[in-house]
C-alpha cells in the first residue's frame, strides 16, 4: 500500500488488548488525517488504550471527555478553529454506545447544525470498556454480560439515523480492510460540514474469538454480508466492491457466527431472522442504488 504515509501517530506500547482492531484501524485513520488532527474522544475503549497518565502513546492532541458530550465538544471546538482561519481536522473517535446510545443527542445537533467535523463510530457491538454490556449496537442473538441467553432485539440503523440528516459523506469502513478506511477518512475529510464513517471494529475478548484471528472475523463479516461496505456523497449510495461480491456469492452466515463464542448457542430461527435482515439491507440498498 505505497499510497499510505509511513508517519506513525499510535506509538507502540498501547494498553490496548492484543488483536484489538480499534487501535488497528485508529492508526489509518490518523495516516490518512495527518499530524494538524485533534482527536475527541468520549468514554471508550480508546479513552483507555491510550497508555497510561502522564504518557500517551497518541502522537496528536487527544481532548477526553464525557459520554454524551462529544460530538458538542467537537462542534465548539471546530467552530473556534475555523473562526481562528486554521484548518485542523476535528474528529471525534467514539464507540457504538457513546454514538448510538449515550452521544446520539448531541450528535445529531452537531449534524443538524452543519458542523465541520469527523465523526468515527468504531462498533464493536457493545459496551467494552466496562465488560462487554449490551449496547443498541450489539446485534440480534449476541451473548453479553447482560444479554446472556443472546439479545432479543435487532441492531439499531445507526446509519439510516444519519442519512436522515442528510450530511455531504457518510460512509461504512471496517478495521478489517485497512486501505480502504484510509481512502474514506482521507475523503471525508475533504468535505465542509460533517462526516460520518460508521466503523465494525472486531474485538477479541468481547465477541469471544481467538486474538489472532481479528481481520478474518471482520472479512467474514463483509463476505457474509453482515456488515456492507459503501459511501454515500450528497446523497448518492455506491456499494463498494467486497460487498457487490458479496450480493453476488455470499458465505454462508454460519460461517461468520460460528467462531464466536457469543453466538455460541443461537437458535436456527434467530439465524435465520438474520438471514431475512441481510437479504433485506442488500434490497433497500440495491433500490437506492437504481433510484435516479
Amino acid at each position: 500500500m505505497p499510497e499510505i504515509p509511513k508517519e506513525e501517530y499510535i506509538l507502540k506500547c498501547t494498553s490496548a488488548c492484543a488483536g484489538c482492531s480499534d487501535s488497528l484501524a485508529l492508526r489509518y485513520v490518523l495516516k490518512a488525517a495527518g499530524p494538524d488532527t485533534v482527536l475527541v474522544v468520549p468514554a471508550c475503549c480508546t479513552s483507555v488504550i491510550q497508555g497510561i497518565y502522564p504518557n500517551t502513546a497518541f502522537n496528536v492532541p487527544v481532548y477526553n471527555i464525557a459520554f454524551g458530550a462529544a460530538a458538542a465538544c467537537a462542534s465548539g471546538m471546530s467552530n473556534a478553529f475555523r473562526a481562528a482561519g486554521k484548518k485542523t481536522n476535528v474528529i471525534v473517535y467514539a464507540g457504538d454506545g457513546g454514538t448510538l446510545d449515550i452521544g446520539i443527542q448531541s450528535m445529531s445537533g452537531a449534524f443538524e447544525r452543519g458542523t465541520d467535523f469527523l465523526y468515527i463510530c468504531y462498533d464493536n457491538e457493545a459496551y467494552g470498556n466496562t465488560g462487554m454490556q449490551r449496547s443498541s449496537g450489539t446485534p440480534l442473538g449476541a451473548r453479553t454480560t447482560t444479554t446472556p441467553a443472546g439479545k432479543t432485539d435487532a441492531k439499531k440503523d445507526i446509519d439510516a439515523i444519519i442519512a436522515a440528516h442528510d450530511p455531504p459523506y457518510m460512509a461504512t469502513a471496517c478495521a478489517a480492510y485497512p486501505q480502504d478506511l484510509f481512502k474514506k477518512v482521507a475523503k471525508a475529510l475533504t468535505f465542509r460540514g460533517p462526516s460520518f464513517i460508521h466503523m465494525l471494529a472486531p474485538c477479541p475478548p468481547g465477541w469471544r474469538y481467538s486474538t489472532e484471528k481479528s481481520v478474518e472475523i471482520g472479512k467474514l463479516a463483509v463476505k457474509s454480508g453482515m456488515w456492507v461496505l459503501y459511501e454515500r456523497e450528497y446523497g448518492k449510495l455506491t456499494i463498494g466492491a467486497q460487498s457487490k461480491a458479496a450480493l453476488k456469492k455470499p458465505i454462508p452466515l454460519e460461517d461468520y457466527l460460528a467462531p464466536q463464542g457469543r453466538f455460541k448457542g443461537i437458535d436456527p430461527r434467530t439465524v435465520e431472522i438474520l438471514k431475512q435482515r441481510i437479504a433485506k439491507n442488500f434490497a433497500k440498498l440495491l433500490a437506492e442504488v437504481a433510484t435516479p
